[in-house]
């Protein structure tokens, strides 16, 4: 019945007028899927055959073909859906399109850097990084470790039996009081993503928002001294904000040090999470540098390096025998001891002297990637070789924003370990005791 009237053709004509923008920019992911089926514009088969089409573009063109066969409410339910899901721009770039206006490609917010902007810098006309984005999948729910995986794997690996895992403390900075930080558009986005990860994968989530540089310290002080972290078996932090190298901007413009960041959690200050795994991951830039990248070269790279491992020379044999025997008798009256640092691991969304990027309407590239690694592979990948495959998907984006200074710039994350062990997080699995 509902397609007997069909929408009003001068609607029709501005979606197909606007349908490559369209496909190119819309998020169609489950809330705007929604909000059509709430307002009966979509049945659930209908809403189910957009989902499970395996990119975005696809999403889209699915919808959009659909949409002019669903009455004359569809269109107004359309551009109302978009602003719940917060694609404004896209709202007006259909309601401004007049029957014989000329359509244009729409302009839309540049990928933009974790760092301090001058004030007196020339903003750049707004674009969109989008080399990845046109084509990412909707999120999918984190995958399930396996019993038989867990059998084989848990005796290399860190203890993670608690239920629930840890506790995540998420320090996310996007309003600035100091003049010569802009807002953080997109970290919104990065808080909810990165809350939904980890109760997904059945961690305590703390987000605090906004914060001076002494509020973080006081929020990261008392986290490391809650007595909870004595029944789980591991922990999280996540510190989004500008930066530079070495620290992360309060709202103040004051910096928190990464250093003092550590060594609130190491063996000496945090004795509760002795010998448990420590994560952090860093969303802030190290610096102003833009990558611009290289222009790769065919051919084979050369990987040699020199032979050092060569025993150090001017000792004896008799010396050698007696240094071990004293070291020996050195361990006997010595109890247990452990590194004034150990167990962490931490995840750096950019290089040393670098700017990370972060796309306005979806959040920053790393935690994107990280956020898709984490839900695709925990099932059975320990989570160095997880940020090894968020480095390679970091490596391949490339912003896009013609006749600006971040179009085809360039990103690498790395990370650094001091991991003992495997640290699976073997998710959704809890094995008998």
């Amino acid at each position: 019945m509902l397609g007997e009237f069909g929408m009003k053709e001068r609607d029709k004509q501005v979606l197909k007028k606007r349908s490559v923008a369209l496909c190119k920019e819309m998020v169609v992911d489950e809330l705007l899927i929604q909000y059509l089926q709430a307002e009966n514009i979509l049945t659930d088969s209908m809403a189910e055959r957009i989902l499970v089409q395996e990119t975005s573009n696809k999403r889209s063109w699915h919808l959009l073909t659909l949409l002019p066969k669903r009455g004359p409410k569809a269109f107004s339910s359309f551009c109302t859906a978009l602003r719940e899901t917060e694609q404004d721009h896209l709202y007006e770039l259909l309601i401004s399109c007049p029957d014989k206006e000329r359509c244009v490609d729409p302009r839309f917010p540049l990928p933009v850097q974790e760092c301090p902007v001058p004030a007196k810098r020339v903003r750049p006309n707004e674009s969109i990084e989008m080399c990845l984005d046109t084509d990412c999948p909707l999120t999918t729910a984190v995958q399930p470790c396996t019993p038989e995986f867990y059998d084989s794997h848990w005796q290399q690996a860190y203890r993670m039996k608690s239920k629930p895992r840890g506790m995540v403390l998420v320090l996310s900075n996007v309003e600035f009081e100091a003049a010569e930080f802009e807002m953080r558009r997109g970290g919104e986005v990065d808080e909810d993503v990165l809350t939904r990860l980890f109760v997904e994968l059945n961690f305590i989530v703390d987000l605090r928002k906004n914060l001076t540089a002494q509020a973080m310290r006081e929020c990261i002080e008392k986290f490391t001294q809650r007595t909870e972290h004595h029944k789980m078996d591991c922990c999280a932090v996540c510190l989004l904000s500008h930066g530079k190298e070495g620290g992360v901007y309060g709202t103040d413009g004051e910096l928190l040090e990464l250093d003092w960041v550590f060594e609130a959690f190491d063996n000496a200050r945090c004795p509760q999470l002795q010998n448990k795994p420590k994560m952090f991951f860093i969303q802030a830039c190290r610096g102003e540098e833009m990558d611009n990248g290289v222009d790769q070269l065919d051919g084979s790279e050369r990987t040699q390096s020199p032979g050092c491992e060569q025993r150090d020379a001017g000792r004896d044999e008799e010396s050698e025998r007696q240094n071990r025997e004293r070291e020996e008798r050195e361990r006997e009256r010595m109890r247990v001891k452990l590194p004034q640092r150990s167990d962490m691991i931490c995840g750096f969304a950019s290089l040393k002297g670098t700017a990370a990027m972060r796309n306005t309407k979806k959040g920053s590239w790393y935690i994107q990637e990280l956020n898709n690694a984490v839900r695709q592979r925990a099932r059975d990948t320990h989570l160095s070789d997880i940020l090894v495959q968020v480095n390679g998907r970091i490596k391949e984006r490339e912003g896009y924003a013609p006749g600006s200074a971040h179009h085809r710039c360039k990103e690498m994350s790395e990370f650094n370990s001091s991991l003992c062990k495997d640290l699976f997080l073997f998710p959704k699995y809890y094995p008998p005791n």
